[in-house]
């Protein structure tokens, strides 16, 4: 008897439907989330970020990092699409910004 309930049980949770998602992607809409995105990505600090055409409708961002302590800095394309770091290249380190806000 207890055997039959728990094939029963198994079965059912096994052909049940998938959890719905928890988190709807956003597209990337303001500089400020890509340069967020391009700091957590590689560490460095966002000096700025303007807006590319990019694999589709929606396009990307690409952004400068400052490298404190290092030579050089990145330069990264921020898909809008994904929120992901969609290339990096190695640039002469930009000038840090003048005052950077606490959030």
């Amino acid at each position: 008897m207890k055997r039959s309930q728990s094939l029963l049980l198994l079965a059912s949770t096994l052909l049940s439907p998938a959890p719905a998602q928890k988190y709807i992607m956003v597209p990337v809409k303001t500089a400020r989330e890509a340069k967020a995105i391009a700091e957590h990505h590689t560490g460095g600090i966002a000096v700025s970020a303007r807006r590319i055409p990019l694999n589709g409708a929606t396009g990307g961002w690409e952004v400068d990092l400052h490298m404190p302590g290092e030579a050089r800095g990145w330069r990264c394309v921020v898909d809008n699409d994904t929120r992901m770091v969609h290339s990096k290249t190695r640039i002469p380190n930009p000038r840090p910004p003048r005052s950077r806000r606490r959030s």
